[in-house]
């Protein structure tokens, strides 16, 4: 099996301007680094990472690798791979098998490269090594002691097998741990989808209506910052508390369909499929803006596009137009896949630090604590989100108070004096 597989090994010097950049922005992860340097927790250990391969990730897998561990990675979606970072973990010796724009074959193929150095912990992002690893993977399952699950999508999938009793190795959420939805899917997600929007689009995004498909916490943070650059928004959900709490917040909330003649820029963020279909792009603006923002590339459906368009054609890079029969024309940024990460660099540094923190650190705990573990999905220890919290205040140069101990007697007693 090749040591690697990248689009162009020379690009390996402009990989590591960003992996430093961000580096020098991720304070949290350079405390576990220390600390792994000095431990060395992963010593000979084979652990296989699937995330989106960009200059935050490649410095995950570098951390992982000072403590010890023999990573192979692979991206997690075959848009998002920045082909000057793999080259770049490829030169630091780590197995890397990824590039950008791959086929589907060819992104399958990089999955089993990583799956075949018989990992035994893996990190993934969606769940594409976990179902490679219930299919046609399954020889390697018994072999791992355990992974790490970084989003929606995917922990959505670990339930699912779960409930089934088909999960073969125990699993940590890290998606829902706070350090993760309270910040990243929130803070991280909104502002990095508007960013791939707009640099995407050229476009202002003040004046214009925002319709947000979704609003668990990623939907939150996408309608958050609409608002702030000026957008009226509108929220749909199909949970009456989540859509009790958008009307709340002060956001308009309807139906896809009653939103779907409204709305000037459209961004699905559901974790679900064919959320825009047919049925909503027969009644669209000319010059609707479609967009996604969840992991896999069904919410926004492309085969009714393609079906209903008279036209299609790329008008400039990562947006395509369909060209509808009545001569209205419906845009769909970056294939309809993640756009903050397709057609923009991701969440910021800052935001990872704390998320790739806690893959680090759920990584050891699936380590020491893997064997003992049963075939089911958990939560995230609450000392690892704790400690992941102090770390980064630490970093900020804040301070919090701390419970006395008779303050600390009284919040566990029954007895009020």
């Amino acid at each position: 099996m090749p040591e690697y597989i990248v689009r162009d090994i020379s690009l390996a010097h402009s990989g590591r301007l960003k992996i430093d950049w961000v580096r020098a922005h991720m304070p949290v992860l350079n405390e576990i680094r220390a600390q792994f340097e000095r431990e060395q927790p992963f010593k000979g250990i084979r652990v296989a990472v699937s995330i989106h391969l960009e200059a935050k990730t490649a410095y995950l897998a570098e951390v992982l690798k000072a403590g010890g561990a023999l990573v192979s990675i692979s991206g997690s979606n075959p848009l998002s791979t920045q082909d000057d970072v793999a080259a770049a973990l490829a030169e630091e010796g780590i197995n890397v098998y990824s590039w950008y724009n791959s086929t589907a074959e060819e992104y399958k193929e990089h999955l089993l490269h990583v799956l075949d150095t018989e990992p035994r912990i893996i990190i993934d992002d969606g769940g594409d090594l976990v179902n490679l690893l219930h299919t046609e993977r399954k020889n390697l399952a018994g072999n791992v002691l355990g992974g790490c699950e970084e989003t929606t999508t995917g922990v959505i999938r670990l339930r699912a097998l779960e409930r089934e009793g088909g999960l073969l190795f125990p699993m940590v959420a890290v998606n829902d741990a706070y350090c993760k939805y309270l910040f990243d899917n929130r803070y991280g997600t909104g502002e990095s989808v508007w960013s791939g929007i707009m640099r995407t689009t050229n476009l202002i995004v003040a004046g214009k209506t925002v319709v947000i498909i979704g609003y668990g916490w990623c939907g939150k943070g996408v309608a958050m910052r609409a608002k702030g650059l000026g957008a009226k928004v509108i929220i749909c959900e199909i949970d009456p508390i989540k859509a009790i709490e958008a009307y709340m917040d002060g956001f308009g909330v309807m139906t896809a369909e009653e939103a779907a003649a409204q709305g000037d820029i459209f961004v699905t963020v559901t974790g679900c499929k064919d959320v825009l279909t047919e049925k909503h792009y027969k009644v669209m603006k000319d010059g609707a803006i479609l967009s996604n923002a969840g992991h896999f590339d069904v919410e926004v459906n492309k085969l009714d596009l393609e079906k209903i368009a008279n036209e299609r054609r790329t008008v400039r890079k990562d947006i395509e137009e369909y060209v509808m029969p009545d001569g209205r024309k419906i845009y769909l940024l970056a294939e309809g896949r993640l756009v903050n990460l397709a057609a923009g660099d991701g969440h910021p540094a800052e935001i990872m630090d704390m998320s790739f923190a806690l893959q680090a650190l759920s990584a050891k705990h699936i380590l020491e604590q893997g064997a003992k573990l049963e075939r089911k999905v958990y939560d995230v220890p609450p000392e690892i989100d704790s400690s992941v919290a102090r770390i980064k205040l630490r970093s900020l140069g804040v301070n919090i108070d701390q419970l006395t101990p008779e303050q600390k007697d009284y919040l566990n007693s029954w007895v009020v004096d």
